[in-house]
């Protein structure tokens, strides 16, 4: 009887020592709205802005040339000209495009370098997508943004 209250005892104190070191281990979590972050981020609107504007100008330079092929009579030069614009327009599309994916790593550097900036600086080891919290957690989003907008932070820029 003695031995069973002795091993009770001795279990009852490993699980007591278990439950202690997970606490000890236990990392804090928190989360973050990418999309919300994105969108106040005042540096990803200029640069969206930017993107928006390079598209407009590739709308318009087809308009233009557009217009041109219409007082092309020959069917030779209609041709000569096709073939003209279809390969500057590719090039600006291509530029366009790397454009568009430059402006788009930068952005998501910037928010990445600034959520572990917040998270080393509120003590949180890790930080998720709001999309995966079921409950509990920290929400970082609000904090991100103010540390994007801040004057302390400089973009980078590539």
């Amino acid at each position: 009887m003695k031995k069973i209250k002795t091993t009770f005892i001795a279990l009852g104190l490993l699980s007591l020592m278990a439950v202690f070191s997970q606490n000890a281990n236990a990392q804090t979590i928190g989360y973050v709205n990418y999309k919300t972050v994105e969108s106040n981020y005042n540096y990803a609107k200029q640069a969206y802005k930017e993107i928006d504007t390079k598209y407009l100008e590739l709308q318009q330079y087809l308009m233009d040339k557009e217009k041109q092929y219409k007082n092309i009579e020959s069917p030779i030069n209609k041709k000569n000209f096709e073939e003209s614009v279809q390969k500057d327009f590719k090039a600006k599309n291509d530029e366009f495009t790397k454009l568009k994916m430059q402006k788009a790593e930068e952005v998501e550097s910037n928010i990445l370098q600034a959520t572990k900036a917040v998270a080393a600086d509120k003590k949180i080891d890790v930080v998720l997508d709001y999309r995966v919290i079921f409950t509990g957690g920290t929400d970082l989003s609000q904090d991100v943004i103010n540390y994007l907008n801040s004057p302390k932070f400089k973009p980078v820029k590539k």
